[in-house]
C-alpha cells in the first residue's frame, strides 16, 4: 500500500492496445517524456491509460445526467493505477475544424478584443454602445447580412459555368453540372419542361440561359427517360436545380474535397462589397480603438497587435492587460507571426497545439497531470527552445508534464524518460527503461539510445547532380511577395524555414502543369478513411486481391460464393447484426456508451458460411488480423499481395494489422501508407513526389527507414520535395531552400539556397547553425 504522499505516478499491469501488462512509476511534478519507435507502445500507455484513467475517474465526480452530455473514452484495460492527479489532454486532432474558426477562437482572444471594442471603443457621436457579439462575424448581431460574416462573396458567370458555348445542354455544355446520372437526370428534366437540349448554347434565347444557368425555382416534373435496349425505364418525378444553385450548394455544404475543388472553379471570390471584407455590420465596423476597427486589428500579427493596444482610461486598462496577458504565452512558442482571424484549417497541427498549449498557460490550473501529444510538430529547431521553456513553466507552476515525443532535443531536456518498445506491434509494448535521462545510455536494446547518445557527424554523402530545373512564380500569396523559386529535378530537395515563413505556400505552387514535372504526386498527412470500416487493406487495394483468393478456393466455389461474398461492407457474407462493424455499441443509461465485440460473429465481422471457408488454414478474418510482417509470410507466393506488403514493409509499418480501422492510424502512418500506395505501382515516367513534413511522429529510427525509401525513389530516375524540421533529413538532401528569415511578415522570402554545407554557412538563415550542428555530428533532431 502506497502512502497518500507518494510522489510517483504508480502503473500496474497495463494491456491497453499492445501493451503487455506493463508496469511503471513515474514521478509527479517533473517534464516526462514517452517515447519509443513508432507504433511500440508509448500512446497507448500515456493516452490510452493515464490519462484514459483520469478522465474516468473525473466523470465518476460529475452528476450522472451531466456525463451523458460529454464524449467520454472507456475504462483503459489496467490492473491499478495509483497517485493519479486530474489530467488535461492536449492532442494533435485531426478533425478538420471549419473556416468560421480562427486563431481568434482558439485562443479565446477574440472574446476579449470583442470586450474591449464593446466596452472601451470610441463610437460614433450618438450611436448606441453594442454588445460584445455585435463584434462577432459568427453570430446574427455582428455578421455583415451580404456575405454572412465570412468577408467574401462568391460569385459565377455564365462564362465560367459554360466555357464552350458551340456545344448543345446534351452534349455538355454547362461544364458545372455532374457528371454520370445526376447529369443526365438534369438534362432530361430541362428537355421535360420543354428547352432545346440539342441547340447549340449560344442559339438559345437570352432570357432561357439566363433562368437555366440562374434560377432559384426548383420545379417538379415528370421525366419520361429516354428507353435504353434490354433496359425497362419507368417515368419518374425529377427537380430541377440551377447550374448556379448546384455550385453554390456543393461548394458550401459537401465534405468532399474533391467535389468542392471541382465546384470552386466555377465560382469567383471576391471581397464582399458591403463590409470591404470586414466581416461585420457596418454599425460594428464605425466603432474603433486608437484609431482601427476590429477587423483591422485582428489582421495584425499578435506582435504588432500587443504593441498598438490602448491604455488609456480605467476600462481599456484592465481589458488591454487581459489581452495583453493572454497574447505573451503565444509570442512565446513561437506564433507571433499569426494574426487573429487567420482561420483555423490553414495552420499545421503543431501551430493548432501550440496555441491550445499557450491557452493552457494561462489557464493557472495547478497540480494536474498535463498529456502532450507531440508538442514539437511542425516546430523548427529555433522554436524547440521556446517550448521548453513553455513545459518547465507549466512544471515551474505546480504541474506534472507527460509528453509523447520523439525529438531529441525535448527528450535532451525533460527530467525523465520512459523508453517503449523494443519494436513496434507485436514486437513492442514493454517499458525498457524508465528513469532520468543520462540512465537510458546503458540501455542496450533501446533504439532511443542509439540515437540520443550518437554525436558522430552526418555519414557523408556525394550531392547528386540535377538533370533540369523547375522554376516556379513570382509568387505572391499569404506572406510570399513575388518569390521566384527552382527546384532541381533528378535530386532530393528539403525546404526549410520557421513555422510561418512561407514554406507549405511556396510548395504549393508546383503544380502537374509546370513545364519539367510530369506526374506530380503529393503525400499528405490526411485520415486514409473517415470510418472504421476503412482500413489498411481495403485503401491500398490489397483487400480485393486477398478476397479474390478466397473466392478461388474450392470450398467457396462449391458454394457458389463470389467474391463479394468475402466484403465485411455488403450484405451476403458479413454478419448482419453489427453490418460488418464487428463491434455493437451498448447504451448505459448514466454511463457512456461502450462498445461490444457483435455478441454473434465475436467481433469477425462475418456470418457463419463465409467464416467456414479457409485458406492455408485461416478464414477471412483470421487473415485481416495478421499483422503486414505475418502477412508478407502467409502471401508469400501470392504475387499481387507480396508487393503491397513488401512496399509496407519498406516504409516501416510492419506492426500494423491488414484490418486496423483507418480512425486509429496516426497522421505519419496515414501519410506513409499513402507513400506504399505509390511505391507498390510499377515504376512509370518521371515524378515529382511533395510530401509534407513527412517524419511527424516518427522516431530518428523509423526516419532512417523512411529516408532510405524516399533516396530509392530519387536514385530510380524521379524528384522528391519536402518541407522538412527535422535537420538529419535536411543534411541528407541534395538541394536546400530556406525560408525566412522570421515567420508571417517577417519572413516569406528566399534566405538560402543550394547543396546543405552552403547553406549551413549563410549568414541571416535561422536554420543555418542547426543545419552545421546535424552535419557536424551534434544534435540531429
Amino acid at each position: 500500500m502506497h502512502s497518500p504522499h507518494d510522489p510517483y505516478v504508480r502503473v500496474r499491469d497495463a494491456r491497453e492496445h499492445n501493451l503487455k501488462g506493463v508496469d511503471v512509476d513515474v514521478p509527479r511534478d517533473v517534464v516526462a517524456v514517452f517515447t519509443g519507435v513508432s507504433g511500440s507502445g508509448k500512446s497507448s500507455l500515456a493516452f490510452g491509460t493515464v490519462y484514459a484513467e483520469a478522465q474516468r475517474r473525473y466523470f465518476e465526480s460529475v452528476a450522472p445526467y451531466a456525463r451523458r452530455l460529454i464524449h467520454q473514452v472507456g475504462a483503459p484495460k489496467v490492473g491499478e493505477i495509483t497517485g493519479l492527479p486530474p489530467a488535461v489532454s492536449l492532442q494533435q486532432r485531426r478533425a478538420a475544424p471549419t473556416s468560421r474558426s480562427s486563431v481568434g477562437t482558439v485562443t479565446n482572444l477574440s472574446n476579449s478584443l470583442r470586450m474591449l471594442f464593446s466596452r472601451a471603443g470610441d463610437y460614433p457621436p450618438g450611436a448606441e454602445r453594442l454588445d460584445s457579439d455585435a463584434f462577432s462575424p459568427n453570430t446574427a448581431a455582428g455578421a455583415c447580412p451580404e456575405c454572412h460574416g465570412l468577408g467574401r462573396v462568391h460569385r459565377t458567370t455564365e462564362e465560367l459555368l459554360v466555357p464552350d458555348p458551340a456545344l448543345s445542354i446534351r452534349d455538355g455544355a454547362i461544364a458545372a453540372w455532374p457528371g454520370a446520372w445526376q447529369g443526365k437526370n438534369l438534362r432530361d428534366v430541362l428537355d421535360a419542361l420543354g428547352h432545346d437540349v440539342d441547340r447549340p448554347w449560344r442559339e438559345l434565347p437570352a432570357a432561357d440561359r439566363e433562368w437555366i444557368l440562374f434560377t432559384d425555382e426548383q420545379p417538379v416534373v415528370t421525366v419520361h427517360p429516354v428507353r435504353d435496349a434490354g433496359r425497362i425505364q419507368r417515368p419518374y418525378q425529377g427537380t430541377y436545380t440551377s447550374a448556379r444553385r448546384y455550385v453554390m450548394k456543393t461548394f458550401s455544404d459537401s465534405r468532399s474535397a474533391t467535389l468542392r475543388a471541382k465546384a470552386e472553379r466555377f465560382l469567383t471570390s471576391a471581397p464582399c462589397p458591403v463590409c470591404g471584407g470586414g466581416r461585420l455590420r457596418p454599425e460594428s465596423l464605425a466603432v474603433t480603438v486608437g484609431g482601427r476597427t476590429i477587423a483591422e486589428l485582428a489582421a495584425l500579427p499578435l506582435t504588432e497587435l500587443a504593441g498598438l493596444l490602448p491604455a488609456d482610461g480605467e476600462t481599456a486598462k484592465v481589458l488591454t492587460g487581459d489581452l495583453v496577458s493572454r497574447i505573451t504565452p503565444v509570442v512565446e512558442l513561437g506564433l507571433g507571426y499569426l494574426s487573429l482571424d487567420r482561420s483555423t484549417p490553414t495552420l499545421s497541427a503543431g501551430e493548432l497545439q501550440r496555441l491550445r498549449l499557450a491557452t493552457q498557460l494561462r489557464s493557472g490550473l495547478f497540480g494536474v497531470v498535463y498529456v502532450l501529444d507531440e508538442p514539437s510538430a511542425g516546430l523548427h529547431p529555433a522554436d524547440t527552445e521556446a517550448l521548453l521553456t513553455v513545459l518547465a513553466r507549466l512544471k515551474a507552476a505546480g504541474n506534472s508534464v507527460f509528453v509523447v515525443e520523439h525529438h531529441l532535443e525535448v527528450m535532451r531536456g525533460a527530467d525523465w524518460i520512459v523508453d517503449v518498445g523494443p519494436l513496434a506491434g507485436e514486437h513492442g509494448g514493454r517499458v525498457l527503461y524508465s528513469g532520468p535521462v543520462a540512465g537510458l545510455a546503458e540501455v542496450a536494446g533501446s533504439a532511443t539510445a542509439r540515437h540520443l547518445f550518437d554525436r558522430s557527424p552526418a555519414p557523408a554523402r556525394r550531392v547528386r547532380t540535377p538533370r533540369d530545373r523547375v522554376t516556379v512564380g513570382p509568387v505572391s500569396r499569404h506572406n510570399l511577395r513575388g518569390v521566384r523559386a527552382e527546384f532541381p529535378l533528378g535530386v532530393l530537395t528539403a525546404v526549410t524555414g520557421v513555422s510561418g515563413s512561407g514554406k507549405s505556400t511556396l510548395v504549393g505552387e508546383i503544380t502537374g502543369d509546370l513545364p519539367g514535372v510530369g506526374r506530380l504526386v503529393s503525400v499528405d498527412q490526411r485520415p486514409i478513411g473517415r470510418t472504421p470500416r476503412s482500413n489498411l487493406a481495403t485503401y491500398t487495394g490489397l483487400f480485393d486481391v486477398v478476397r479474390k483468393v478466397f473466392a478461388a478456393t474450392d470450398e467457396a466455389r462449391e458454394r457458389g460464393y463470389g467474391v463479394g461474398r468475402f466484403s465485411f461492407n455488403v450484405p451476403g457474407g458479413r454478419c448482419e447484426t453489427c453490418q460488418g462493424e464487428g463491434f455493437v455499441s451498448v447504451e448505459l443509461l448514466f454511463l457512456p456508451s461502450t462498445y461490444a465485440p457483435c455478441p454473434d460473429c465475436g467481433g469477425a465481422r462475418y456470418n457463419p458460411g463465409t467464416l467456414e471457408v479457409a485458406y492455408r488454414g485461416r478464414n477471412i478474418a483470421g487473415v485481416l488480423d495478421l499483422t503486414v510482417e505475418e502477412a508478407a509470410e502467409f502471401f508469400a507466393d501470392t504475387p499481387a499481395v507480396a508487393r503491397s506488403l513488401a512496399a509496407l514493409l519498406d516504409v516501416g509499418l510492419g506492426y500494423l494489422r491488414l484490418g486496423q480501422p483507418a480512425t486509429e492510424l496516426s497522421g505519419g502512418e496515414a501519410q506513409r501508407i499513402k507513400l506504399a500506395s505509390e511505391l507498390q505501382r510499377g515504376r512509370r515516367s518521371h515524378t515529382l513526389y511533395l510530401l509534407d513534413e513527412p517524419t511527424t511522429g516518427l522516431h530518428p529510427a523509423d526516419v532512417e527507414v523512411l529516408m532510405r525509401q524516399l533516396h530509392g525513389l530519387v536514385d530510380a530516375g524521379h524528384t522528391v520535395v519536402v518541407v522538412e524540421h527535422d535537420m538529419s533529413v535536411v543534411a541528407g538532401a541534395d538541394h536546400v531552400i530556406d525560408l525566412g528569415p522570421g515567420g508571417g511578415d517577417a519572413g516569406g522570402r528566399i534566405v538560402a539556397a543550394g547543396p546543405p554545407g552552403e547553406v549551413a554557412r549563410a549568414s541571416g538563415s535561422a536554420t543555418a547553425p542547426y543545419l552545421e550542428r546535424a552535419l557536424d555530428g551534434g544534435t540531429r533532431r
